[in-house]
């Protein structure tokens, strides 16, 4: 349907925007972007050394089983 215009009653006003509640959305889209940003990083980071830091892992892990075993003579 087609809006229904009133007429007669004055000349519309314009009302200032409500700055604080615009920064306020900004500020909270801002945060968010950040954290996105930041987990990002954490995610690239951890996928990018995943297999290297697994390897060094199973290597410590094996020479602090197999050494003391090594040692006293079982294998």
């Amino acid at each position: 349907m087609a809006e229904e215009h009133e007429y007669g009653n004055g000349v519309p006003m314009v009302i200032a925007p409500s700055m604080a509640t615009i920064e306020s959305l900004v500020e909270d889209i801002r945060y968010r972007g950040q954290l996105i940003a930041r987990n990002q990083k954490l995610e690239s980071g951890v996928g990018a050394t995943g297999v290297i830091g697994f390897m060094l892992g199973f290597v410590v892990v094996m020479l602090l089983v197999f050494v003391p075993l090594i040692l006293r003579g079982v294998i």
